[in-house]
């Protein structure tokens, strides 16, 4: 397989969609939260939209990470910068690879405890959410650092797909 020059349309697609599912569990966290709660005391949880907006948004992000990394695996990704430190590298791939982990066990582990009541899987599911937010944290970095310190335009592959 040949490396690609660029992110394809799907490719990018499928990121800031995710992105903005993600941004969504997030947002709706208190609510199965709450939910969670409520099982845990013993008693009946009613349907309420949220809940469920939660629930098919962390169906429908698997689906589409595991769809993105099929893409990721039969395509292609660009090569990293050019005049990146093998370090920086290494860290970039080690974040990327992570996401994939963390995002696959977080989402498998959210349907094992709301559909499975299993209550350390929800602890699991809880705990990775930080573990997603320090890789957020991460990736924007190094974002940030290609786009104002190396001034390489990195943030354009994200941007303009190459098919």
């Amino acid at each position: 397989m040949s490396q690609p020059t660029g992110y394809s349309r799907l490719q990018i697609r499928l990121h800031w969609i995710i992105f903005g599912l993600l941004v969504q569990q997030f947002v709706f966290h208190e609510w199965i939260a709450g939910a969670w709660d409520a099982y845990l005391d013993g008693e009946t949880v009613a349907f309420h939209p949220l809940v469920a907006a939660h629930v098919i948004g962390g169906f429908t992000i698997l689906v589409l990470a595991l769809w993105r990394l099929r893409v990721r695996m039969t395509r292609g990704v660009p090569p990293p910068p050019k005049g990146d430190a093998p370090a920086l590298e290494l860290l970039a791939k080690s974040v990327h690879i992570a996401f994939y982990v963390v995002l696959i066990a977080m989402l498998t582990g959210g349907a094992v405890a709301w559909f499975g009541g299993v209550e350390l899987a929800a602890e699991g599911h809880e705990l990775m959410r930080f573990v997603l937010l320090g890789l957020f944290g991460l990736h924007l970095a190094g974002t940030l650092f290609h786009q104002f310190v190396r001034k390489d335009n990195l943030v354009d592959r994200m941007r303009h797909p190459v098919d």
